[in-house]
């Protein structure tokens, strides 16, 4: 009489096999790195962000723009500011 059967034996070496597997692709999943990707505009947007002229160049406006309206002296074009609105007042009145 046999006490151990090849047999059986052998049918757990598939499960180990599989137990195997599932522990080598687990370690690879962890030991992936973590990446980041960056829309189109969001990578314009850093850009812009960067720039250092564009930045100076609006600083120097901004500036230029509290001087005259704390010294009283600026004014507002009307006809730019009526182009400027009238899309919003055109889209309104349809509704």
């Amino acid at each position: 009489m046999k006490i151990n059967e090849t047999g059986r034996i052998n049918a757990i070496n598939p499960y180990q096999r599989s137990a195997e597997s599932q522990r080598q692709e687990q370690m690879k999943k962890n030991s992936r790195k973590d990446e980041a990707t960056f829309s189109d505009e969001a990578l314009k947007l850093l850009q812009a962000q960067n720039s250092s002229k564009v930045d100076a160049d609006r600083a120097v406006k901004i500036e230029s723009l509290k001087q005259q309206v704390s010294a009283g002296t600026y004014q507002v074009d009307a006809a730019k500011l009526a182009d400027k609105l009238a899309p919003y007042f055109k889209q309104s009145s349809e509704n």
